[in-house]
């Protein structure tokens, strides 16, 4: 085996491992936060006497939706190639990798690992914010009928679904501030990893070039003694 096909196929077994991994933090994360949207849901004790605006409720219910549908895609896809990639990655042979389907299902494994990483993880969080309004919402002031009390119009329980959306939102914003410098970080080491093999690769193969021409003229240079 040359030089240049050791290093693309130890570039395949890489990629390989890469992207065995990103379907497994898949399917860990999705089945988790998918799991706690549905407890949410199922869990939430809505006030009959409290009128919740209806606003609320349609984007506390389309919010569970979709992000129970967002991270069950992303398991769905986890589920039906990581099975694949685990039996080629588990077999001791070189050549083994080309069997592999992850270089042809490679925009579905980074749409799996977006789906359950990115808008899975900002779902989850406008859910939790939701939650908090649903939940707190209906909550009164035990002294209603102070005089102290009837000075503000804000309730013990939108003071707390306040309090929660003010942690919440800025915390998002620096979520996905860090998503897309991690994302460009991650994008910039690619391409110089990508620079750095190819300039591997075309000094294997000038070092080869050499070494092929000195046999040439070894071999000439003996047939003429010859």
């Amino acid at each position: 085996m040359s030089l240049n096909e050791h290093s693309m196929q130890a570039l395949s077994w890489r990629k390989l491992y890469l992207s065995r991994a990103k379907l497994k933090a898949s399917s860990r994360t999705s089945a988790l936060l998918s799991g706690f949207a549905m407890v949410a849901m199922v869990e939430v004790q809505l006030d009959a006497d409290h009128d919740y605006p209806q606003g609320l409720l349609i984007a506390f219910s389309a919010c569970t939706t979709v992000l129970v549908a967002v991270h069950l895609f992303a398991l769905m896809i986890s589920t039906c190639i990581l099975p694949n990639i685990e039996a080629v990655s588990n077999v001791h042979n070189l050549n083994s990798v080309k069997e592999s389907p992850h270089e042809r299902m490679h925009r579905h494994i980074e749409l799996a690992w977006a789906f359950s990483t990115v808008i899975g993880t900002l779902l989850f969080l406008a859910e939790v914010v939701l939650l908090c309004w649903v939940k707190f919402l209906p909550l009164k002031k035990k002294t209603d009928n102070t005089p102290q009390s009837n000075s503000s119009s804000i309730t013990s329980g939108q003071a707390a679904a306040i309090a929660s959306t003010s942690i919440m939102v800025p915390f998002g914003l620096i979520f996905i501030v860090f998503a897309v410098h991690f994302y460009r970080s991650l994008v910039s080491h690619k391409t110089d990893r990508q620079f750095q093999e190819l300039n591997e690769l075309a000094e294997f193969a000038r070092l080869q070039d050499q070494l092929d021409h000195r046999g040439d003229a070894v071999t000439s240079a003996v047939t003429n003694f010859a």
